[in-house]
């Protein structure tokens, strides 16, 4: 079963800011399109993903591994399906089809998760200061 083509979606005003906010919490900027773009297209190609985005291809492959090693998405091979009268026909590399691993409320907590460590950690770099600081 292969995919079937879809029309190339672009963001709208409310993803723009879903994925502005996202750069402004920490995310990097590549992986926040992506994250918004997932999250309106649950299952998706790296060329989709590309066309989806406007990142290329080196791009998407990093944030890809990113998102895979954060636990946020998976991945599986689909093969391209040709039919040939009756009979199907698999040809070429498989394509590798990605959604997410867990709900997205899922991947915002592990953005929380992050943020929180990250505060924490200046908040003890600024009662470290405060050692510095003579009366």
């Amino acid at each position: 079963m292969g995919m079937k083509s879809k029309n190339i979606q672009y963001f709208t005003e409310r993803e723009e800011e879903f994925a502005d906010l996202l750069m402004r919490i920490g995310i990097n900027r590549n992986v926040s399109k992506v994250l918004v773009y997932l999250a309106k297209t649950p299952c998706a190609t790296s060329r989709d993903i590309e066309r989806g985005t406007d990142l290329r291809q080196p791009e998407v492959s990093i944030v890809m591994t990113t998102m895979m090693e954060r636990k946020w998405i998976e991945s599986r091979d689909e093969k391209t399906e040709y039919k040939i009268g009756q009979k199907a026909e698999h040809k070429g590399r498989p394509v590798k089809i990605y959604t997410f691993a867990l709900p997205i409320c899922e991947v915002v907590d592990s953005i929380e998760r992050e943020t929180m460590a990250r505060i924490n950690e200046q908040l003890k770099m600024v009662t470290q200061l405060r050692t510095y600081i003579t009366e």
